[in-house]
Order: structure tokens, then sequence, then C-alpha cells
């Protein structure tokens, strides 16, 4: 991923601050309103609604409109993982697709390249595998409260 400025696309910072989201909306019971969210994260609001808008995509929050508006998760902590979220919010490209710049146009660099691919593709699916080790909840338990 290119540039720097936060679009309606994926950005790679929108995993952090998703999780930091999850883990205050676990400790709630009730919806709570994304500029709350924002503030507990010293985040831009509009930059957090679009994050919680690809986790409601991906079935892991509910949205209410409204007065009472706001997020809540959709399931109990313990039950989302945190490759559920890395997957929901599409994350750019695998995090050794910047291998493949590297390569020249001629004949061992295509080779090269098939090879790079494999290995981007490999580290992609650990990654995903090491993420289905951990839920919200175990991460909630790991961090400092957020008062909210």
């Amino acid at each position: 991923m290119k540039a720097n400025k936060i679009s309606g696309t994926a950005h790679p910072k929108w995993f952090g601050l998703a999780l930091q989201a999850l883990v205050i909306l676990s400790r709630k019971s009730d919806t709570y309103p994304s500029a709350a969210i924002a503030d507990c994260l010293k985040s831009e609001a509009t930059q957090l609604r679009r994050v919680m808008a690809k986790l409601s995509g991906g079935q892991i929050i509910e949205t209410r409109e409204g007065r009472d508006g706001g997020y809540r998760l959709k399931r109990p902590p313990e039950t989302i993982t945190l490759a559920e979220v890395y997957i929901a919010l599409k994350v750019g490209e695998p995090l050794c697709s910047g291998m493949l710049e590297t390569i020249g146009i001629h004949d061992s660099g295509l080779s090269m390249k098939s090879a790079f691919m494999d290995i981007a593709n490999e580290i992609e699916q650990n990654t995903i595998e090491t993420l289905k080790q951990y839920t919200i909840a175990q991460l909630a338990e790991r961090t400092i409260s957020y008062s909210i």
C-alpha cells in the first residue's frame, strides 16, 4: 500500500485500531458510540467509523443508529478471534509483499517472483493461523483497562 493518507480502503494501522476498539466494546454490555470509543483511543471518529464499518460487514459487531446508537460486539469476546478481525479488515497486502517490488523483468526474475509469492502467501497463512489462537477476551485480559 503506497498511500500514507487513510482513505476508504483498509489501512495497515486499522488492525491495531480495530483490536483496541473491540477490547473497549468487550467491556461494555450496551452500545457505545464511535465518538466515545475514538476519545478513549485518542483517534479520529471518522477514521474509527470506517474501521467499524468493516467490522460490521465482517459480522463482528452490531451497529445501532440514532440517539442511543453506537456499536457492540455481535458475539461474546471469547468467540471472536484476532484472525477474524484481520480478515474482516482485509489489511493491505501480505506483510512480505514488498519483496515482489525488488524483482526485475528477466528470466531469473520471473522464477524469483513465483518463489517470493509462494513465500509471501505462506507467511500470510502463518500469520492468520497465529491470530486464530487469540481472542478479543484474551487480549482484553492482557491489557490495561480503558476508562470508559
